[in-house]
């Protein structure tokens, strides 16, 4: 690791330190001093066998031919996506708006940021962004529906029926991010029983013993969306929560992350079958505002939160507790960084602007807060243990 200087608002203004600059420039935080802080390198695509080339070099390839196939493109769209399959063996090709990196390897530049672009020129080699027929049709769409109508998605409704406690809910909350659709084009992935490994959950109960707005940043659809909803109609049915307000993104990012019509969707299944009454609670809470969808442009940025605007910002400072959910939301909260996994929690996040907590599934290399003698066993197990799902945090700053 590393020391940086960072800009630090004062401490009397509750701003994020990294963003003190910008609110300092419109005149909100009145004085700001130099203050040293510890980060640690950004992960790129090498070197060759890790677990972020592996993304570059095997999953984006398999996505290219699932979207392909997910829907019935024109000619000209399945052009565009063998040049964008050939393009990802290569240098990136400008973009508007994402020069940065233009002309370097794919694998050289910081992994997040190359995620993020892939899915950016995904999104414009199916005409997502331009006017036409397909403008705004969602290329993820046919797998999220496809995962709403198995047989394990009936069987997770019939369980919600009967386990409504708190602890239960918040568990499948947590673990339901492993149904990430990107994670399973992944090989080798696990599918046991899951391990643990911090758990925090009495913080956060505590945080949310009577709380006023609590945020809740989703991850993805479908599966783990549901549990996430009942979780939030938990909040404010027991009066937990007075409002919450669910950050989703503002168009498809990665293959199976949230939208608007993603939480409509979900709403439809709760409403027929066996959680209706939650359900129909949930929706009535959208129509009177105690349960706001929000969708920022910033959720589908290649940066982490330290990067994020005031007003987004401002939005997670006002909250009792912001609840980020998954492993992406994870690398964007912490820095998607070569951490030593003992860095702790409070550290890395020690910038947001708020009490937040983190529910996440592992299905990358980044990991923090974790105890050395943990960190030991795991490591000598041979396992993948920081990608293989298998493993999960609650984190609460």
């Amino acid at each position: 690791m590393r020391e940086v200087v960072v800009l630090v608002g004062l401490q009397a203004s509750g701003k994020s330190t990294f963003f003190a600059q910008r609110l300092a420039d419109e005149g909100r935080v009145p004085g700001l001093r130099e203050e040293r802080a510890v980060t640690a390198a950004e992960i790129t695509g090498n070197p060759p066998g890790s677990f972020a080339w592996g993304v570059l070099h095997d999953r984006h390839p398999k996505l290219i031919a699932q979207v392909r196939d997910g829907l019935p493109y024109p000619r000209k769209t399945g052009w565009a996506l063998d040049e964008l399959a050939e393009e990802i063996t290569g240098e990136i090709r400008p973009l508007p708006g994402w020069e940065e990196h233009a002309g370097r390897s794919w694998y050289d530049v910081p992994f997040l940021w190359a995620e993020s672009c892939f899915y950016r020129k995904l999104l414009d080699a199916v005409g997502y962004f331009a006017p036409g027929p397909w403008h705004g049709v969602d290329p993820f769409e046919p797998v999220k529906s496809a995962e709403l109508r198995t047989p394990e998605f009936a069987e997770d409704l019939a369980a919600f029926a009967t386990r409504t406690d708190d602890d239960a809910l918040l568990t499948a909350s947590l673990w339901g991010n492993r149904a990430d659709l990107g994670f399973r084009l992944s090989a080798g992935q696990a599918d046991g029983a899951g391990a643990l490994l911090v758990d925090q959950s009495p913080l956060l109960w505590s945080l949310l013993a009577n709380a006023g707005t609590v945020c809740v940043v989703a991850d993805n659809s479908a599966r783990e969306l549901v549990p996430d909803l009942l979780l939030i109609d938990r909040l404010l049915a027991t009066g937990r929560a007075a409002r919450v307000v669910l950050h989703v993104k503002p168009y498809p990012y990665y293959v199976s992350d949230a939208l608007l019509h993603d939480v409509v969707a979900a709403l439809r299944k709760l409403t027929d079958g066996p959680v209706a009454v939650a359900g129909h609670r949930l929706t009535r809470a959208m129509r009177d505002g105690r349960l706001d969808v929000r969708a920022h442009p910033f959720s589908c940025a290649p940066w982490s939160y330290h990067h994020m605007p005031a007003d987004l910002a401002e939005d997670f400072a006002s909250a009792t507790v912001t609840i980020m959910k998954g492993d992406l939301n994870y690398r964007r909260l912490v820095g998607d960084r070569q951490w030593a996994p003992t860095t702790p929690f409070e550290v890395t996040t020690a910038y947001f602007p708020g009490r937040v907590a983190a529910l996440r599934t592992m299905k990358c290399d980044v990991a923090v807060g974790l105890p050395a003698d943990m960190v030991i066993r795991l490591d000598a197990s041979g396992e993948q243990w920081r990608s293989n799902g298998a493993h999960a945090v609650i984190h609460v700053r």
